[in-house]
């Protein structure tokens, strides 16, 4: 099984969320936070922050940690044929943007980063990550935990 430990940012602001085109090696495009890869020795919390301002341009502020969220991708549902299943666990803070101007990510996966209203949300083709995301910055549990989202029809992993 192979591994991968993340940082999202979930950055709500007068009803729209802050959202990143990904795009594939293959072109294919979906929606998802702006996040990414905790490097070795690098702290998470710094990770969203570093990861913000490499995918959108802008500088962002950590206002508190939402949750964790810990899934298993089976093998046979990866967008890599003939991979293992895949643990990713990702860690979601709440952050406020507080400089810079929105732009592509330079050499990077990342089309364009953009506004969206809240309702516009559940129109696109996305990562589940989006929906955890939300999902954890409306209802805030306690445990920072919240139920796993199906994937499917404009759902991804």
């Amino acid at each position: 099984m192979s591994f991968r430990l993340a940082a999202y940012a979930v950055c709500v602001e007068e009803g729209r969320v802050l959202l990143a085109r990904h795009v594939s090696p293959h072109g294919e495009s979906n929606w998802t936070l702006p996040g990414g890869r905790v490097e070795h020795g690098e702290d998470p919390y710094e990770t969203v922050i570093r990861e913000v301002a490499e995918e959108t341009g802008c500088s962002a502020l950590v206002e508190r940690l939402l949750g964790v969220d810990s899934r298993v991708i089976p093998a046979a549902e990866r967008a890599v044929p003939g991979g293992p299943e895949h643990q990713n666990v990702g860690i979601f803070y709440q952050v406020r943007i507080t400089g810079g101007q929105l732009r592509p990510e330079p050499s990077g996966e990342i089309a364009e980063s953009v506004w969206t209203p809240i309702p516009d949300v559940n129109g696109l083709r996305r990562s589940s990550l989006v929906d955890i995301g939300l999902d954890l910055a409306r209802t805030r549990p306690a445990t920072g935990h919240v139920a796993p989202v199906p994937v499917g029809g404009l759902i991804q992993h």
